[in-house]
C-alpha cells in the first residue's frame, strides 16, 4: 500500500498533498527553460520563514542539509531555504527547471580533430542530461543513489556537494525524487571528526565514558568495561554507584556530582581501585558536557589505571623516607656516647616510620661498657632491654616488658638463633611468631595483647660481633614486613651497631681513665694543725671524658701546709696519667720546702719529662699556696690558673689578685708569689675552671656566682662545699671539677714547747760548738736521752755547711711534740745523699742522718737552704721514717 506524501515540514518547507490524477502544473512557454510564472498561483508554495529568535547551535548548523524534490524527469518541484543558502538560487527562479542545468560545465576533451578544443555547448548539455538521466533511472529502479556532484551557485562559482537521492511515492501513487545536498567539505570534516572520535573512543587504552544529566552511562568503551569488570550493556542506563563496589562508588559519585553542579573539571585525581581483592589506583578526570546551545547534557569521564605509576611514586617516596630516616638516625645517635640513650633513640626513630612497636636488646657487657665475651654468639648470655617505643601504650604489655629487664634467651627461639647466626629473621604471621617464641614465655601474651602479626628480629653487629638485636613489630591492618624492608632494617642495624660499639669502647676507656684518675688523687687528706680542709672532686658527665683535674694537701716539716690545685689540658687516659706524674712532682718538690714561685719554675723545667711522649707537650695550669699557721702568713703563686677566692672575716669576698704567669710547659714569663698575712678564720678556695666556665655565659658570670655563694653565711666548710657544687650549670656536659676549701687558723705551740737559735761562724770549730750547744740544751730540757744521736747528726750537718759555704751558719732547736733540729746556710743548692765506698773518708753524713733520724729533709729559705731532721721524744712512739 502506497503512503501519501502528506503535509510534512522538512527543513523549513511544506509539501502539500497532491490530488489523485492531477498532473503537475505545465510550465509556461516563451521563456528559456521552464520557469513557472511568479504571478500566477504556483502548484507548490514555500512555508513562511521561521520567526526570528536566538540561534540554536547543533550538528545541523554545522552541516546544513539542503532538500530538493524532483519529478521523475529531473525537474525541480521544491527548493528549500537551505538549498537557497547553499547555492544562492531563490526557489521562485528554480521551480520547474531541470536540475541538470545547475551542474558545473566542466571542460570536455574532444576525441577528434587537431587539438584540445572544448566540446560544443550542445554536447556539454547532452552529456549533463545523460548523466542526470542515468542517476534518475538508478534511483527509480534501485530506490536511492549517493555521489559527489559539482554544482554552480548564483555567483557562477562551483561547489562540490554530497548528493543523496531517494525515491518517494505519495498516497496517489505519484513518484518523486528526494534530493539531499550537503557541502562535501564540511561533511568530510565532520565525518573525519566522528571517525577520530570513534577511533579514540574504541581504541583508546584509557577508559572513556559519557554520562547524562542523571549521571547514567550513555556510552563507554570496552577498556572501561574491562577495568570495572562489568560488560558494556550492563553499564548503559545505570549510574557508577550501581555498577561499582560500594567502597569506591561513593567517592566517584561525589566527584561526578561536584563536576556536574559546578562545571569545574577534575583532572588527574587519584582514587583507590574499585575492587578490594585487587587493590590498585586510578586517575579520574571529569568535565561537564554542554551542547552547541550551551545546555548541560551530562559529563564525560576519562579513567586511567595508574597503579604502576602510583606504586613507582610510592617507591620513590618510600626511598625518600628511608633516606630521611637514616639521616634522622645519624643526627639522633651520631653524637651520643652512652649505650642507653643510643638504644632508646634508635627505638624512637623506628616508630612509626618503619614499625608500630620497637625494642632494642643488648648484651649486658655493651650496656655496662665492659669487654665483650670471647664467644658472643653463644646462647644464654645475659641480655638487657635498653630501648622501647610504640604507637600506643598498653598497660598489660608494659607490665610484661619493662625497660632495663633482663631478657632470657631460651635455646631454639628466634632470638637465640639471630644472636648465634647474626642473620635477620622475618616472622610474617601470628603462627610464625608463636613457633619462634617459647610457649612458656610470658611475653608471648604481649604479642596477643598488642595484636602483632609481623616481626623482624635484626642483629646489631659491630666488627663481626653481635651486640644484641632490634625487634620491629607491626600490628592491626598495616602490611607485613617484606624482604626489602628487612634489608633496610639490616642497614639501620649496622649503623646503630657501630655507634653502640663506639659507646661501649668509650665507656670502657672512660671507666679506666676515671679509675686511674681517682687512684692518683688522694683518698684522704691530712689535717695539719691550724688548717681545716674540705674538698670535692666531680668527674665530667657520661658524655665527657675524664680530665686531668687534681688537688693535693702536703704537710711541710716546719708545721706549714701546702695547698695545690691543677688542671692538665686534655681528657682521657693520657691526661689522667700526666696528672699523676705532675702531682707526684709537685708533692716531691713541696717536701723540699721551696717557695711557690720556685716550685712552679722547677715543675715547668720538668715539663718535657712529665709529658706522655716525644711528640706531646705538657700544658697544665696550677695554683700553689703555702700557709704557716704560726705566723698566719699565706704565700700564693699560680701558673695560668683561675684566681683563688679569698673570704676574710668582715671584708667583702674577693678574687685574690695574683700575677697570672703562664701555664706549665709554655714558659716565657717568670712566676711570682704574693705574700699576705691573714686573720684567723679566713677562707681560701682553690678550684679548676670547670666550676665557673659555661658554654652559654662568660666566665665572669660563673665567678660572680661563686663569690655570691661565699658572701652568704654557712654552718661549716662542708656546707660551703655543697653550696659551691650546687652552682654548677645543670643540663650541660661539664668538665671535671676539683676544688679545695681551707679555713686558715693559727697553731700556737703547746705549753711545754721550747725553742733556741744560734749563729755559728763558718770555721773548723763550728761542729764542736754545735755539739756542745745541743748537749747542754737537751740536758736543760730534760731530754738528754736524745743527745747522742742529735749531737752526731748536728755535727755532720754543720761540717757539710762549713765545707761548702763561707757565710754564717744557723742552728735552731725546737721541741714540741717532736724534737726538730735545723741547720741553715746561704748556699741554695740542696745537699746530695750518696753511697760512700768503704775506703772513702767522707760522704757518710747524710747517710747517717737518713738512718738515725725519724725524718729529715731540706727546704729553700731566702737565698739559702735549711736542712732539718726530727727525733721522737722519749715519751712519744717513734714516727715512721719518710
Amino acid at each position: 500500500m502506497r503512503r501519501g506524501f502528506g503535509p510534512t515540514a522538512v527543513d523549513g518547507l511544506v509539501t502539500p498533498s497532491s490530488s489523485r490524477g492531477r498532473p503537475p502544473a505545465p510550465f509556461p512557454s516563451g521563456r528559456s527553460g521552464t520557469l513557472p510564472s511568479v504571478l500566477g498561483q504556483p502548484p507548490y508554495r514555500m512555508a513562511p520563514p521561521p520567526p526570528a529568535g536566538p540561534a540554536v547551535g547543533s550538528i545541523l548548523d554545522a552541516i546544513r542539509v539542503a532538500i530538493v524534490v524532483l519529478d521523475t524527469v529531473g525537474r525541480i518541484v521544491l527548493w528549500s531555504p537551505a538549498a537557497e543558502e547553499l547555492l544562492g538560487w531563490p526557489s521562485e527562479l528554480l521551480i520547474g527547471r531541470a536540475l541538470a542545468e545547475f551542474l558545473s560545465e566542466e571542460p570536455q576533451r574532444a576525441t577528434a580533430g587537431d587539438g584540445d578544443a572544448e566540446a560544443p555547448a550542445a554536447e556539454r548539455v547532452r552529456v549533463r542530461s545523460t548523466r542526470v538521466q542515468e542517476i534518475l533511472d538508478q534511483v527509480l529502479s534501485e530506490g536511492n543513489w549517493r555521489g559527489s556532484v559539482v554544482l554552480r551557485d548564483s555567483e557562477d562559482e562551483t561547489i562540490t556537494v554530497d548528493a543523496r537521492l531517494s525515491r518517494l511515492v505519495d498516497g496517489d501513487g505519484v513518484t518523486f525524487l528526494l534530493v539531499r545536498l550537503a557541502d562535501e567539505e564540511r561533511l568530510l570534516a565532520v565525518e573525519h571528526d566522528l571517525a577520530v572520535q570513534d577511533a579514540l573512543f574504541e581504541q583508546s587504552p584509557l577508559g572513556i565514558a559519557v554520562f547524562d544529566r542523571e549521571l547514567r552511562y550513555v556510552r563507554l568503551n570496552e577498556t572501561l568495561a574491562r577495568m570495572n569488570g562489568v560488560s558494556v550493556e550492563d553499564h548503559l542506563g545505570r549510574t557508577a554507584g550501581e555498577t561499582l563496589p560500594e567502597a569506591s562508588a561513593d567517592e566517584v559519585t561525589a566527584i561526578q556530582r561536584q563536576v556536574l553542579a559546578t562545571g569545574e573539571p577534575v583532572v588527574d585525581l587519584t582514587v583507590a581501585g574499585p575492587h578490594p581483592s585487587n587493590p590498585g589506583f586510578r586517575s579520574v578526570s571529569y568535565s561537564r558536557l554542554n551542547d552547541r546551545a550551551g545546555q548541560i547534557i551530562g559529563i564525560t569521564g576519562t579513567i586511567m589505571d595508574v597503579t604502576d605509576r602510583y606504586r613507582a611514586v610510592a617507591k620513590v617516596e618510600y626511598a625518600r623516607r628511608r633516606l630521611a630516616l637514616l639521616n634522622e638516625l645519624g643526627t639522633r645517635i651520631g653524637d651520643l656516647l652512652d649505650a642507653g640513650p643510643i638504644a632508646q633513640e634508635l627505638a624512637d626513630a623506628l616508630v612509626p616510620t618503619l614499625a608500630d612497636y620497637s625494642g632494642v636488646v643488648l648484651l649486658q657487657a655493651v650496656a655496662d661498657g665492659d669487654d665483650l665475651p670471647r664467644h658472643p654468639n653463644q646462647q644464654l648470655l645475659p641480655m638487657v632491654l635498653m630501648g622501647t617505643c610504640g604507637i600506643t601504650r598498653n598497660p598489660v604489655a608494659e607490665s610484661l616488658i619493662r625497660l632495663g629487664d633482663l631478657i632470657p634467651m631460651s635455646e631454639g627461639s628466634v632470638f637465640s638463633r639471630v644472636l648465634s647466626t647474626g642473620v635477620s629473621e622475618l616472622l610474617d604471621s601470628l603462627e610464625a611468631l608463636e613457633q619462634g617464641t617459647d610457649q612458656s614465655d610470658p611475653r608471648l601474651e604481649a604479642v596477643y595483647e598488642l595484636g602483632l602479626h609481623s616481626m623482624l628480629v635484626v642483629p646489631l653487629r659491630a666488627r663481626g660481633i653481635v651486640l644484641g638485636f632490634m625487634l620491629l613489630c607491626r600490628a592491626g591492618r598495616r602490611e607485613s614486613f617484606d624482604r626489602d624492608e628487612m634489608a633496610f632494617a639490616d642497614e639501620i642495624a649496622d649503623r646503630a651497631g657501630a655507634s653502640l660499639d663506639n659507646a661501649r669502647l668509650y665507656a670502657r676507656e672512660r671507666a679506666a681513665a676515671l679509675m686511674l684518675q681517682r687512684t692518683l688523687l688522694p683518698r684522704t687528706v691530712p689535717r695539719p694543725p691550724g688548717v681545716e680542709i674540705s674538698y670535692r672532686y666531680i668527674p665530667g658527665s657520661s658524655g665527657t671524658e675524664v680530665g686531668g683535674d687534681w688537688f693535693d694537701v702536703v704537710p711541710l716539716p716546719d708545721g706549714r701546709t701546702a695547698l695545690v690545685v691543677g688542671d692538665v689540658m686534655g681528657h682521657g687516659l693520657r691526661a689522667a696519667a700526666t696528672m699523676g706524674r705532675l702531682r707526684t712532682a709537685v708533692r716531691t718538690l713541696a717536701g723540699l720546702g721551696m717557695p711557690p714561685e720556685a716550685l712552679l719554675q722547677h715543675v715547668h723545667d720538668l715539663a718535657d719529662d712529665l709529658a706522655q711522649g716525644p711528640d706531646e707537650a705538657l700544658i697544665a695550669t696550677c695554683v700553689y699556696a703555702v700557709y704557716d699557721p704560726l705566723t698566719r702568713q699565706l704565700t700564693v703563686a699560680k701558673a695560668g690558673h683561675t684566681a683563688p677566692v679569698l673570704a676574710v672575716p668582715g671584708e667583702p669576698v674577693r678574687l685574690l689578685d695574683l700575677p697570672s704567669g703562664t701555664p706549665l710547659g709554655v714558659g716565657g714569663v717568670p712566676f711570682e708569689s704574693v705574700e699576705l698575712t691573714v686573720p684567723e678564720g679566713t677562707l681560701l678556695l682553690l678550684y679548676t675552671d670547670g666550676l665557673v666556665e659555661s658554654r652559654t655565659a662568660d666566665i665572669d658570670v660563673g665567678t660572680q656566682r661563686l663569690i655570691d655563694v661565699f658572701s652568704q653565711p654557712f654552718d661549716s666548710i662542708e656546707d660551703a662545699c655543697e653550696r659551691i657544687v650546687d652552682t654548677l650549670e645543670r643540663g650541660q656536659e661539664p668538665d671535671d671539677v676539683a676544688l679545695l676549701l681551707a679555713r686558715l687558723g693559727s697553731a700556737e705551740p703547746s705549753p711545754g714547747a721550747r725553742s733556741e737559735r744560734w749563729t755559728l761562724t763558718a770555721d773548723p770549730s763550728a761542729p764542736g760548738r754545735a755539739r756542745r750547744l745541743v748537749r747542754s740544751t737537751l740536758s736543760d730540757w730534760g731530754i738528754a736521752d736524745l743527745s747522742d744521736i742529735a749531737e752526731l747528726l748536728v755535727s755532720e750537718l754543720v761540717t757539710n755547711a762549713v765545707r761548702y759555704s763561707q757565710a754564717p751558719i744557723g742552728l735552731r732547736l725546737f721541741q714540741d711534740r717532736m724534737l726538730l733540729v735545723e741547720v741553715s746556710d746561704p748556699l741554695p743548692d740542696p745537699p746530695r745523699q750518696r753511697q760512700a765506698a768503704r775506703t772513702d773518708e767522707g760522704g757518710r753524713g747524710l747517710e747517717l742522718v737518713h738512718r738515725l733520724a725519724d725524718s729529715w729533709g731540706t727546704r729553700v729559705e731566702g737565698e739559702g737552704k735549711v736542712v732539718w731532721f726530727e727525733q721522737s721524744l722519749p715519751s712519744a712512739p717513734p714516727a715512721s721514717a719518710g
